[in-house]
Formats: C-alpha cells, structure tokens, sequence
C-alpha cells in the first residue's frame, strides 16, 4: 500500500495577521494542525502596536485563538507550545497570561530565550493542536 500525504495548507485565516515570509499560517497534517509562530501583530492595523511585554503576549495569545477559531478548535485542543521570548527576565511577566489564555488547562512547554524575533517583537508562540 502506498502512503499518500494529505497537508493542508491554511493561509488566509480570518482575524489572524498574515505570514511575514515564506510559510503557511499553519499545516494540517496526521492529526495535527501545527501553527506558526505568532508574533504580536494586531491584525486590523497590520503591525506590532504593543510596546510592552505583556501586552504583546495578550495580542500573540488572541492571535493563537483567531487562528484555532478558524479551524474550529479551541486553547484546550493545544497539546503543545513553545514560547520564545527575548529576555528570560520578562518569564513571571507572561506567565500569568498565558495561563489564563489557556484557563487551566496544561499543554506541554519549552520556553527558550533568543537574541531577536521578527518586526522587533518580544514574544512569539507557536503550538500544535491535536485534530482527534
């Protein structure tokens, strides 16, 4: 028998901002969706507004569940996340919310800290979603 992959490419999510290069917003593959990573775009003015830490951890969160919405999931669906932040320091900063993002429940984490994110952005998560 042979394996046939069936990936779906999602690209145009509603209320979610748009690739900054050369990648799909997220794939649908083997009973998962993995989505990009999300920076603190607002999507209505098509750029990073937030300054702070915080706030663009609430924008990069709501960016995450625009994009779960289209696709008809939701944050407890997330089996995991990776958040990338550049200052460790700002760690206890987001950690309050994004567990209120996730209202209890738990995916699997790593957060690593990195030298820069793309536009100047703080945080970015990605995540991956269990489809079954």
């Amino acid at each position: 028998m042979r394996y046939e992959r069936r990936m779906e490419l999602i690209n145009n999510a509603p209320n979610v901002p748009a690739a900054v290069g050369p990648y799909s917003q997220a794939v649908k593959q083997g009973g998962f969706l993995f989505c990009s990573g999300q920076i603190p775009i607002d999507p209505a003015a098509g750029k990073i507004v937030a300054t702070d830490v915080e706030h663009q951890a609430v924008q990069v969160l709501n960016n995450i569940r625009a994009l779960l919405t289209s696709q008809g999931r939701k944050m407890s669906d997330v089996v995991k996340a990776t958040v990338f932040l550049t200052s460790m320091a700002d760690f206890p900063k987001v950690n309050p919310i994004y567990e209120a993002a996730f209202d209890g429940h738990k995916p699997a984490r790593s957060t690593v800290a990195v030298a820069g994110l793309p536009l100047g952005a703080l945080i970015e998560i990605e995540v991956i979603v269990a489809l079954g």
